[in-house]
């Protein structure tokens, strides 16, 4: 499966945008699918997260209340809607996807098969 990620840009503190998770090759209908994001210096940090069936999702506290994770079987995408940015939310955010997957881990990295390349996201103060 290759991933494509895109949406990322520049934004105003406040502002919003929608991040897009293309797949290619393969199906992400029994696929998890993450979203990532690294920022200079930092560690690569579990964003958001959905399960295969959307049943199960994962929102780092930072993030809570002001993103939505979606998933479009039918079209093979993944989204992450993100609102009311902040200047910290500034990252290069990365799409993954994984074939197996406890729920428990869906925040950590190590856990997922297929990573994009990152789109840039940045929140001018």
């Amino acid at each position: 499966v290759q991933l494509q990620a895109s949406g990322g840009g520049l934004v105003q503190a406040g502002g919003s945008l929608r991040l897009s998770c293309a797949a290619s090759g393969g199906t992400l209908d029994y696929s998890a699918v993450g979203w990532f994001r690294q920022a200079p210096g930092k560690e690569r940090e579990g964003v958001s997260c959905i399960s295969s069936n959307g049943g199960a999702t994962y929102y780092v506290d930072s993030v809570k209340g002001r993103f939505t994770i979606s998933k479009d079987n039918a079209k093979n995408m993944v989204y992450l809607q993100m609102s009311s940015l902040k200047p910290e939310d500034t990252a290069v955010y990365y799409c993954a996807a994984a074939l197996r997957i406890i729920v428990s881990m869906m925040r950590l990295p190590s856990s997922y098969d297929y990573w994009g390349q990152g789109t840039l996201v940045t929140v001018s103060s």
